[in-house]
């Protein structure tokens, strides 16, 4: 090979770790949430500069929170086997190069969104980074078990993002959106707790299965997942969609409950990650309908 073909091959690798860092199948579902929001903010099409200012700008600081994650949870990542071969943990980027690489993503994108979107986008959106990136990561995470429900909220916020880039302001049916993926946040997270529970516990992180067990975390799923059923009729209950969204909601709702059911009284070793993998269909599925239900219905 090639002193050339050696540097291409270098160039690639540093990209991939880089794109690597952004976690981008977590960033893409939120940017779907976020454009559900944007679409449901408006009864007309959404003008192509705020589609595509305010999903770049939104992805770019979510991306952001993302990095620092990475750089903030080093010694954690390389102590569990589904993280151990992240870019900082395993030495391919420095901290430094992650840290400049966040900062430039998080100006690029505030900046997208003050000046082709609107200041409340860019605020609410740079808060969700500060509330993901510093007081989950940084604090919560390793403060309490009920982490993942508080700092939750930066997660969530998505389609609120997406409603106020549109109107430019706050809206109580994008606060139950925000509801909804609030709701979805803890079962989601927590099955996944559950399939890495060793690995959580090696690292000392306080994560429910370690500090409670796993039967407990069992219940609290099950629980979040009915009131996640009762959360997802809401929509429907005030008028906000119309009965594509109940059919389609109602179906997904049966199968989330499904799999939080079998986990509690009849898993196996596999049920915990079935779970986690239907709830990222779930929530990816249920801001589809709504999208379908809203144009269908308008």
């Amino acid at each position: 090979m090639t002193a050339e073909q050696n540097s291409d091959s270098s160039l690639l690798s540093s990209i991939k770790d880089y794109y690597e860092m952004t976690k981008p199948n977590v960033v893409l579902l939120l940017l779907l949430t976020a454009l559900v929001g944007m679409c449901l903010a408006s009864d007309t099409w959404i003008s192509w500069q705020v589609l595509i200012a305010g999903l770049t700008g939104i992805g770019f600081l979510s991306s952001a929170a993302a990095v620092v994650n990475h750089v903030v949870d080093r010694r954690i990542d390389s102590q569990m086997a589904r993280t151990f071969n992240r870019p900082v943990p395993k030495g391919k980027i420095t901290p430094r190069k992650a840290i400049i690489f966040a900062s430039i993503l998080t100006i690029l994108g505030y900046v997208i969104l003050e000046i082709w979107v609107n200041r409340l986008t860019a605020v609410l959106t740079f808060a969700g980074l500060v509330g993901y990136a510093v007081i989950y990561t940084m604090y919560l995470k390793r403060a309490t078990p009920q982490n993942i429900v508080i700092g939750g909220l930066a997660g969530a916020i998505p389609p609120l993002l997406g409603w106020t880039a549109v109107t430019g302001e706050i809206h109580a049916h994008a606060l139950l959106l925000v509801l909804i993926v609030f709701t979805w946040t803890p079962p989601h997270f927590w099955a996944l707790a559950i399939h890495r529970e060793k690995d959580y516990a090696r690292a000392k992180v306080p994560m429910l299965p370690v500090t409670h067990g796993v039967e407990f975390t069992k219940t609290s799923i099950l629980l979040y997942t009915i009131l996640l059923c009762v959360v997802c009729l809401m929509p429907y209950v005030i008028g906000m969609t119309g009965v594509i969204y109940l059919v389609g909601s109602t179906v997904l709702n049966v199968g989330f409950l499904y799999y939080a059911w079998k986990l509690k009284f009849g898993s196996t070793e596999q049920t915990a990650m079935q779970t986690f993998k239907f709830s990222i269909i779930h929530l990816m599925v249920l801001f589809v309908v709504l999208l379908a239900d809203h144009y269908i219905h308008f």
